[in-house]
């Protein structure tokens, strides 16, 4: 591995699970040099203990029975942290198992430091990118969480498109009243516009399809046949969103 120029990321934390004190420690100096802060385990069971405490936005690996153990672990929790494996051996079949299981790079020593600080940087720019993506829907669930059932239906119908005549007409209440609740929804979502409103929704659904959240209460009877996007918001977003 030979020298290069440091990143500029703030002090985000790199975890180096290896059970070769020699790697971990040459690890450690490359990626303290580029303005990291790092965390050295020697074994997966040593980072699982202490997992809660570490946090890292990015987890370089050794592939063998305990690197690989440890990123089906990862798997098992729906930990979405940007693993990468380094090592000696230049096994096709591990790496090509790495990468199945998610891993973003795969190196081979001997390598130039560039290619890991490179790997590390795109790790935990997509860590930071997810937790940011975290943050924002944690918010909109919140928020969603404040609205009242019949305004959970009226959102539902405005990120469809629907205007004030045409909810009144479908849920039946007179057109003042579904403007009230419509002002109210905006407001509580803090929604500039109707497509504005429309995205908060489709971040809502497509958390709630891809497990990013637990599904809401109402998604635990059997799935329906979904025949518009209504009912399938609905379904997904009739009830209250699981703690």
């Amino acid at each position: 591995m030979s020298g290069d120029d440091p990143m500029t990321d703030e002090c985000p934390i790199v975890a180096v699970v290896n059970g070769d004190i020699v790697t971990r420690t040459a690890l450690c100096t490359l990626l303290e040099k580029a303005g990291l802060t790092v965390k050295l385990f020697e074994s997966s069971e040593e980072y699982l203990r202490t997992s809660q405490s570490c946090a890292p936005n990015c987890i370089v690996l050794e592939p063998g029975p305990d690197g690989f153990d440890l990123q089906a672990k990862f798997t098992k929790m729906k930990c979405q942290t940007p693993v990468i494996f380094v090592t000696g051996d230049s096994d096709i079949r591990m790496s090509v198992r790495a990468m199945k299981a998610g891993a973003i790079e795969y190196l081979v020593e001997p390598f130039r430091d560039r290619e890991l600080l490179d790997a590390v940087k795109s790790g935990i720019e997509q860590d930071h990118a997810r937790r940011a993506n975290y943050s924002v829907l944690s918010e909109i669930r919140n928020r969603f969480a404040s609205l009242t059932p019949r305004e959970r239906e009226i959102m539902i119908l405005l990120s469809a498109g629907k205007e004030a005549k045409e909810i009144a007409s479908q849920i039946g209440i007179c057109t003042h009243t579904a403007r009230v609740h419509s002002n109210r929804v905006m407001s509580k979502m803090g929604a500039r516009s109707t497509v504005d409103l429309a995205r908060m929704a489709d971040k809502l659904e497509h958390s709630a399809k891809s497990g990013m959240v637990r599904p809401v209460e109402k998604a635990a009877s059997p799935r329906p046949n979904l025949t518009s996007k209504i009912e399938e918001l609905r379904w997904l977003l009739g009830g209250s969103i699981a703690g």
